[in-house]
């Protein structure tokens, strides 16, 4: 009995390390695990990105626009196409955060089974060049925590959504932490807004870590460039 009771209390000893070491890899960096499957998931959604991308690739033959305002409401007729075109779980571009060094595929969608392949778009709200509030939530500790670092993300920081009709740079501008019952985050204004979200604290669910970024200038799939000034004016 005595024996039994060493060797229980050694394996007992060993699986508290083994939890010890894992919630410390968890909290440092993230969960490998679901890491694995998020990065398997991203990579099936490459070729798919692909074709989107190639599907709102310019034509030799199109027409040009002349003048601004006509390629801003060009740009913003494309965008709510491509939002009604859009199913959940779909990828619908790229966001990139080099101060979170991250480079991922977006999806349509924040339901699990979204966000469980990458950070993705409320579909409550619209897509970028729509003029409206963007709104993009990602994992913290799990499926490759895209946000795991969002406290980090500074004023001025540059964020770009990558979408298959154009590529669109913002700055971060503030943060918030708020209740996670808070839905006035989702309420749009009448111009572009980006808002990334992120559970906070991390384990926890209580509250949302909240990112506001303003859109600095877009860039057609044409070469063409807008600022943000002029988009806003149109």
């Amino acid at each position: 009995m005595r024996r039994f009771a060493r060797a229980s209390g050694l394996v007992l000893a060993a699986a508290g390390a083994l939890t010890l070491i894992w919630a410390l890899v968890v909290w440092q960096w993230q969960d490998p695990f679901t890491a694995l499957y998020t990065t398997w998931q991203q990579h099936r959604l490459e070729s798919s990105l692909d074709r989107r991308f190639e599907d709102y690739a310019p034509r030799a033959r199109e027409p040009v626009l002349l003048g601004t305002a006509a390629e801003i409401r060009a740009l913003e007729r494309t965008a709510a196409r491509f939002r009604r075109t859009s199913g959940a779980g779909q990828p619908i571009g790229r966001i990139i955060v080099p101060r979170l060094g991250l480079n991922m595929i977006l999806v349509n969608g924040t339901d699990d089974g979204s966000l469980k392949r990458g950070p993705g778009r409320d579909l409550r709200t619209f897509m970028p060049g729509q003029h409206r509030l963007v709104y993009i939530a990602g994992h913290r500790t799990t499926y490759l925590a895209p946000f795991s670092h969002i406290e980090e993300i500074r004023r001025g920081d540059p964020i770009t959504l990558e979408m298959p009709y154009a590529t669109f740079r913002y700055r971060a501008v503030r943060h918030r932490i708020v209740p996670a019952t808070d839905l006035s985050v989702l309420r749009s204004p009448r111009h572009e807004l980006l808002e990334l979200q992120a559970c906070h604290p991390r384990f926890f669910a209580t509250h949302r870590y909240i990112v506001y970024a303003r859109l600095v200038a877009v860039r057609l799939r044409d070469g063409t460039s807008l600022s943000a000034r002029a988009v806003a004016a149109a």
